[in-house]
This record gives C-alpha cells, structure tokens and sequence, in this order.
C-alpha cells in the first residue's frame, strides 16, 4: 500500500491577485535548495486516521496558525514516489514571520552520533500563481492548479 500524506492549501486575496501559502522544508538537506522545494503544510497519516483532521493537525504543527474557515476538498495527487497525497484548501491570512515549527532530530553530520534538532519548517511565504508553480516541489503543483482554476478560473494562464 502506498504512503499517504494530508495537507492544506492555505489561500488570500491580495490586490485581487489570489496568493497561496507555502513552507520550505527544516534542516540540512534543504537549506540551499528553493525552486521545487516548497511545500504546502502536510503530514503522513496511517490507515484509520482522517486525512482531513491530520491536514489539520499537520498545519498547526508546522506553522503554529489554527486552520479555520470553509474548506474546498482539492484531487488528491500520486507522487512520483506513489506516496498519494490528499489537500483541502482555504482562506485565511497570517504573517510569514510568525511561523513556529514543532522540531525533528537527525545524526548530524552523518556518521557522527550527534543527534540535531532542526524545525520542520524554517520559513514560510505568501506567493503569487507564477512564482508558487517554480517555489513548489513539482508532484504538489497540481493543488496550486487545481484551486486557481475553482477560484479564479478567469486568471488561468492559456
């Protein structure tokens, strides 16, 4: 059976631009990385857990922000990797600056036996259409996708 992961697309209004929220994933492995390493908040859930509770749950835990509002139930996506992974969508707003991260902890450097603790998310940010589809990691584009063409398909780009 393939992994399964729940997130949420958290969205604004800006200008009358739609923006979405994203976070850049903690730790070594990703701090020089940017383009395709985004993500929208997510988290693995095991069998008989709801998806949409662990989105929630998941959100909270990486940015510290309640998820509250009406929630658009997004397709969910298959990875390349098969992990499939479920997303709702809402509107809300909250300052970037304001993230707090739960932590993980990893041997770093490898090999060394000293165990680190790095946030799960080190930073988080508001984007536009164009810039979330270069920030975000390419098997998680299709949310972005799929809700500006439920909100805004007006804005679309042919």
């Amino acid at each position: 059976m393939p992994k399964t992961s729940a997130g949420l697309l958290m969205y604004r209004f800006r200008n009358g631009q739609l923006e979405v929220f994203l976070v850049h994933p903690g730790g070594p492995f990703w701090r020089k990385k940017d383009h395709g390493a985004w993500s929208i908040p997510k988290g693995e859930y095991a069998e008989g857990e709801d998806p949409f509770e662990v989105a929630r749950r998941e959100f909270t835990e990486e940015t510290g922000f309640a998820a509250e509002g009406d929630f658009i139930t997004l397709t969910p996506l298959r990875q390349p990797s098969r992990k499939i992974i479920s997303a709702w969508a809402f509107e809300g707003d909250c300052d970037p600056a304001g993230i707090k991260s739960n932590l993980f902890t990893i041997e770093w450097p490898p090999g060394s036996g000293k165990q680190v603790q790095f946030p799960e998310v080190d930073r988080a940010e508001w984007f536009s259409l164009p810039t979330a589809i270069v920030k975000l990691h390419k098997g998680q584009v299709g949310f972005v996708e799929q809700l500006y063409r439920i909100l805004r398909p007006d804005q679309w780009p042919s």
